[in-house]
């Protein structure tokens, strides 16, 4: 009896035991579903998805897999910056930019740190040496490995386990780095599991929550080439990050005429095929293309969130356009907005030479309220020459009614006046006061460039890209703004560029530290220290016009004109401005004085 109930002890011990074992391994032990392994498909996803990026610096390196190690130093076109964050890219872009027919450079300042994938890094001393890494990333534009539409939401915390199933460690995870060595160096842990919910952030901003490893599996492979990687060799050029649906209606529906500038189907080109074609988009979501009287009916949507729109395209008689289009980049300069759509290496360019400013950022009551109270002066009309004085006896008014008066010592010319809209946008005045000589020089639907209570100023350009200036001011022509008093206040004291703008886009920041000094010789110089620029100046036509030239010297290069009007003087501040006959750009540039 001893014996039997000794035995019932120990066996009824180790069931205990067992039962007690089992239960405590099934607290500790990691769900086998939802444990990480070496190559599995979990863990390649998300090696894959937090591998270093190297595109958003291929504008230095033209490499997608590797990244150059900030601050670094390039030369670009001759202009030597440092480049300390990733919006540096894009103040290379805009020296790039500047102009469409140079020769383009990025000169990198050796020796360099590089970023593999893996982010481990070695030194670099030789455009050679880089050439020779980046033979290991894929061309321009290819598929890589690197998963960029979909993001962790850090931190993430990991358990390890050991051969018995036991609970060794807990580590959390910071950042893509961390995430993928913890990856690389699975095969070091007997068992992994990653603690969910686990937040995704998608490419468009928005996030998405994942329970298990098999949703995790899913977000990653659903995001992968869902978004424009940006893998090719300009910086940002996905300028639609911030694109809503509304910008793009606006834009296609704003403009009545469209061409095709690019269309690119399975590696052929067809744009040649639409070069007459005229393409609208109405608000309502109808497309009509019109060649030579033949028209074709379609329709189009725009759908999706800010940064990841959709464009969808079906016009039955083009089923070379029938598609859904990611919406690419918007590009708006002075007369011309370009619409990019793609789908993968298929590209879709709509243009249209629609003026998105200019005259169409003045308002129409602003130009009214300012013209039909008191009495204007000519200030200047320029014609090839300037003529400004053969209209400075002539008193201006402007009546509500839509007539108007030029009096002057032999008596009053009637006229009358209107606003419109050239090319959609732009606010005309056009005003006509007969044939009687100098007035029916002002017979023009003139562009309107500026409105103050003070000062109107308006533009014509004539099909040959001639332009015509007529400046309305509320005192009588005084011989012009003084051309001793600009030369002498230019000349007295050291200047800066307090802003420049060109066809409106804002290039303020490449002359960032220079200083100017216009010499009363007509030679000047401006240096930042380190880089001089030299050039020549002159003031003429009575002070309305001013001329610039600094050669080759780059940046200032981009001054070189021979007629700048002078739109302001001050002892402290000249304001120039230039506008492009062949597209009506408008440069402007300021100079203050330190």
């Amino acid at each position: 009896m001893k014996i039997i109930k000794a035995t019932f002890v120990l066996l009824l011990g180790l069931v205990l035991l067992v039962s007690c074992r089992t239960e405590d391994d099934a607290f500790i032990d990691p769900p086998i579903e939802e444990a990480i392994t070496a190559n599995s498909t979990v863990a390649n996803l998300i090696s894959r998805t937090t591998q270093n990026d190297g595109s958003p610096d291929n504008i230095i390196d033209n490499a997608s897999c590797l990244s150059i190690q900030l601050p670094v130093t390039v030369i670009v076109n001759g202009i030597e910056i440092t480049i300390d964050d990733e919006d540096g890219y894009e103040e290379i872009e805009d020296i790039l930019d500047l102009f469409d027919d140079d020769v383009d450079s990025v000169e990198i300042s050796y020796p360099v740190i590089v970023i593999l994938p893996d982010f481990s890094t070695v030194t670099v001393n030789s455009d050679e040496e880089l050439a020779a890494l980046a033979t290991d990333c894929v061309g321009e534009n290819e598929n890589d490995d690197d998963i960029e539409c979909i993001d962790f939401q850090y931190p993430i915390t990991a358990s390890v386990f050991d051969e018995n199933n036991e609970l060794i460690d807990t580590i959390t995870i910071n950042n893509d780095e961390e995430m993928f060595d913890f990856i690389e160096n699975l095969d070091d842990f007997v068992a992994v599991t990653i603690e969910f919910p686990i937040i995704l952030i998608l490419a468009d901003g928005t996030t998405v929550s994942v329970n298990s490893i098999q949703e995790l599996i899913t977000a990653i492979e659903n995001a992968d080439d869902s978004c424009d990687e940006d893998d090719d060799n300009d910086f940002d050029d996905d300028d639609c990050e911030s694109c809503s649906t509304s910008d793009l209606d606006a834009i296609f529906t704003e403009c009545a005429e469209w061409t095709v500038d690019k269309l690119e189907r399975d590696d052929e080109d067809l744009e040649d095929q639409f070069s007459n074609y005229i393409f609208s988009f109405s608000s309502d979501g109808m497309i009509t293309a019109s060649e030579n009287g033949n028209v074709s009916m379609g329709t189009w949507e725009a759908s999706g969130t800010t940064g990841n729109i959709t464009v969808d395209i079906d016009i039955p008689d083009l089923p070379e356009f029938n598609d859904s289009w990611t919406l690419h980049e918007i590009e708006e300069e002075t007369g011309e907005v370009k619409v990019d759509l793609r789908i993968g290496d298929d590209r879709l360019r709509f243009e249209s030479d629609c003026a998105t400013d200019d005259g169409g950022d003045v308002d129409d009551s602003v130009l009214v309220n300012a013209l039909t109270t008191g009495d204007w002066y000519v200030n200047l009309f320029f014609d090839d020459v300037d003529e400004t004085a053969d209209f400075a006896d002539y008193v201006f008014n402007f009546a509500t009614d839509n007539t108007a008066t030029a009096t002057d010592d032999n008596g009053t010319t009637n006229g009358n006046w209107s606003t419109g809209f050239g090319d959609e946008t732009d606010l005309e005045l056009i005003l006509n006061f007969g044939t009687g000589i100098p007035l029916d020089e002002l017979q023009e639907d003139w562009d309107v460039i500026e409105v103050t209570d003070e000062i109107i100023r308006l533009r014509d350009i004539s099909g040959d890209g001639t332009e015509d200036l007529l400046t309305f001011g509320r005192t009588p022509f005084d011989g012009g703004m003084g051309g001793d008093d600009l030369e002498a206040i230019l000349a007295d004291g050291i200047w800066f560029v307090a802003s420049y703008t060109e066809d409106n886009d804002d290039q303020t920041a490449i002359y960032n530290g220079y200083e100017i000094d216009f010499e009363s010789n007509g030679t000047v110089t401006a240096s930042n220290g380190s880089n001089m620029n030299n050039g020549t100046w002159m003031v003429f036509s009575g002070g309305n016009q001013m001329a610039l030239n600094f050669g080759t010297d780059a940046p200032f290069d981009e001054f070189n004109d021979d007629d700048w009007d002078v739109i302001s003087v001050s002892p402290d501040e000249v304001t120039i401005q230039d506008v492009s006959g062949g597209n009506g750009g408008i440069d402007t540039l300021t100079l203050q004085k330190l």
